[in-house]
C-alpha cells in the first residue's frame, strides 16, 4: 500500500516537472504518454522512459502496469515530449520473453551500453516494449 502511494506521488510529481519550464531535467529520457482507455473511453497520462531510434520513440514498461494494455492494436497516443505536446501512434512490439532483442536495442539507447543475450533475456521477463510514432505536424 505504501509503495503504491509513492508511485503515484513519484508519477504525479514526474508529470508536473514535465509539464513545467523545469521539463529539460527529465526530458532527455522521460516524457508523458496519453492513452484512452479501451473500455472506459478515459483519457490516462503516465510518465514513462524512453528512447529515441531514428525518429521513432521506444518506451520499455512492466508488464503488470496497465497504460499499455490500450495500444496491443495500435492506438493514437498524445505525448509530452521536451516541453510539446505532440499526437501519434502507439503499438505494443513485445511482451515478456520475445522482448529480449528490443530490450538489448532499448538500453543501448538509454545507456550507452549492450546487454548480454542473457541479461536481456532475464530482463525481458516482465517487459513490454511500446514503439510511438509521433505525426509530422510537430
Amino acid at each position: 500500500m505504501l509503495a503504491r502511494t509513492f508511485v503515484r506521488f513519484g508519477n504525479a510529481a514526474t508529470k508536473l516537472l514535465l509539464r513545467s519550464p523545469l521539463h529539460r531535467f527529465l526530458s532527455g529520457r522521460f516524457m508523458v504518454i496519453s492513452v484512452t482507455g479501451a473500455k472506459s473511453g478515459r483519457r490516462y497520462s503516465t510518465p514513462v522512459n524512453y528512447v529515441q531510434n531514428d525518429g521513432v520513440l521506444i518506451v520499455m514498461s512492466r508488464t503488470y502496469r496497465t497504460w499499455w494494455r490500450n495500444v496491443r492494436g495500435g492506438a493514437p497516443v498524445r505525448v509530452r515530449l521536451r516541453g510539446r505536446e505532440r499526437a501519434g501512434a502507439a503499438r505494443v512490439v513485445g511482451v515478456g520473453a520475445e522482448t529480449a532483442p528490443a530490450v538489448r536495442d532499448y538500453y543501448k539507447g538509454l545507456l550507452g551500453r549492450e546487454l548480454s543475450q542473457e541479461q536481456a533475456e532475464r530482463q525481458a521477463g516482465d517487459k513490454v516494449i511500446v514503439e510511438v510514432r509521433l505525426d509530422d505536424a510537430a
